[in-house]
């Protein structure tokens, strides 16, 4: 499993560099905080298309690595586009096309994985997974530095990363398209698992909250004194939250329902969006910063491997890519754009205060599932002991 674990730390490092720091570019060529939502929200509405699209296309390739490999190479031969203008409309052409590849290379990536970990049974993907922490964690770091003087190198690292990720998926196995003899699957069938509707419409509500983070809270940090290096210590200390639940994220699947795992999450949520809203001081948010590691992998694990559970073989692919289209598109989108609008009226730190409200409804919400999942098991036990 060497080879995935080297991948994920190498394709997260990606995610650091474009996730934190391209609203920082985009703020420092002077494009608005409302064109910003706008910028990081019509990305994720290509991927409402691109998303079922390359699902299914993994699903019914011969190998999903050829998949992943085009994924992968067209976001890093797209975003070495980026710098040729700065105007919006082009900037608004290049993030639909990079988004149309990038947005689905994790869900292939983690099905891919995880395809290969029910074959060998010796690891659990929390912490293949974990490289993804470390490489985010690094890179973050390693860039927020490079970002004080230089932040228009992100697009030359990308790409750089990009080529290094092909090199290692060139040594995965290949992750052979699955077929059964005697049925046909269609993607329809995913909608008729009423539990995982349930868990994917938690995760959208919890995901919206996230996409507003990802698009303004590094202009937030920004407005508030943080440098770009102070910025890129609050992704180190966020990614590092994750490793608790990544090393035993295995045992709490088998000891925890999902419900109460991401009843977890909710509540992380709340705590963090309302921290974010008291105060002005970027050294104050950093310690807030920790519950990310509460919030984000745990939704994205726990789905990834309720998914890998609960989906048929056949649609693997296309469960995963379903779930990155509510956390990576939809979510995204109106994280991104309506918070762009919000801000423009309201500003920024007041939308944190929002989001506290709106994770303590979910929360809430979640709380309410429990309740009604426990007294289902209690009937389901008494009926039990009078069959018996």
């Amino acid at each position: 499993m060497l080879p995935f674990l080297l991948y994920y730390i190498v394709i997260y490092m990606a995610n650091a560099v474009y996730g934190t720091f391209i609203p920082v570019y985009f703020q420092s060529v002077g494009i608005t905080p409302a064109q910003i939502g706008s910028l990081l929200s019509i990305g994720p509405l290509i991927a409402l298309f691109a998303q079922p699209v390359w699902g299914s296309l993994g699903d019914r390739a011969k190998s999903k690595n050829s998949v992943l490999r085009a994924l992968i190479i067209g976001t890093g031969l797209i975003i070495l586009l980026f710098p040729v203008s700065s105007q919006f409309y082009y900037l608004l052409v290049m993030v639909c096309l990079f988004t149309f590849f990038q947005t689905s290379i994790g869900p292939i990536s983690d099905a891919i994985t995880l395809e290969q970990l029910d074959k060998q049974k010796r690891w659990s993907f929390g912490p293949i997974r974990l490289g993804g922490t470390i490489g985010f964690a690094a890179m973050s770091l390693f860039f927020g530095w490079i970002a004080k003087n230089h932040i228009d190198f992100i697009f030359i690292v990308y790409a750089l990363i990009m080529f290094v990720s092909v090199m290692l998926l060139s040594q995965f196995p290949s992750a052979t398209r699955f077929r059964s003899a005697d049925r046909k699957m269609n993607i329809a069938v995913l909608f008729k698992h009423r539990k995982l509707m349930i868990y994917m419409g938690i995760n959208l509500v919890l995901h919206t909250m996230l996409g507003y983070y990802y698009s303004f809270f590094p202009v937030y940090f920004h407005d508030i004194g943080g440098s770009s290096l102070l910025l890129g210590w609050s992704m180190v200390i966020s990614a590092v939250s994750e490793i608790p639940f990544l090393l035993f994220s295995g045992r709490i699947m088998k000891r925890f329902k999902v419900i109460h795992i991401l009843l977890v999450a909710g509540i992380a949520s709340t705590l963090r969006w309302f921290a974010f809203s008291l105060t002005d001081n970027p050294y104050w948010v950093l310690p807030a910063q920790v519950l990310h590691g509460l919030i984000f992998i745990v939704l994205s694990v726990t789905m990834a491997m309720y998914i890998n559970q609960e989906v048929p073989a056949e649609l693997k692919a296309s469960g995963q890519t379903l779930n990155a289209l509510v956390s990576a598109g939809i979510a995204r989108i109106a994280g991104s754009f309506f918070g762009g609008l919000a801000i423009e009226a309201y500003g920024i730190k007041p939308i944190f205060y929002f989001n506290g409200w709106l994770a303590a409804a979910c929360t809430g919400f979640i709380v309410w599932l429990c309740l009604k999942e426990r007294a289902s098991d209690r009937r389901a036990d008494a009926n039990r002991a009078v069959g018996s």
